[in-house]
C-alpha cells in the first residue's frame, strides 16, 4: 500500500482498512510492510493517537 501524504487521507485510509480487514496495527503494518512506528509517529505529528482497544486512530 502506498501512503497518503495527507494526514487526513492517510488517516482515513488506515483507520478503513483496520475497521475492515485488520485486527491489529500490528497486523496491519506487517501484512503490509508498512514501518509501524513511521506510521504512528506520522499520525501523531497530526494528531492522532493510536486506540489498540477500539483498533483505531483517533
Amino acid at each position: 500500500m502506498e501512503m497518503p501524504n495527507d494526514p487526513f487521507m492517510l488517516y482515513s485510509a488506515i483507520n478503513m482498512k483496520l475497521r475492515d480487514e485488520y485486527p491489529s496495527l500490528r497486523a496491519l503494518c506487517s501484512d503490509l510492510d508498512i514501518d509501524e512506528s513511521e506510521l504512528t509517529a506520522r499520525l501523531e505529528a497530526a494528531g492522532f493517537t493510536y486506540m489498540p482497544e477500539i483498533n483505531q486512530f483517533r
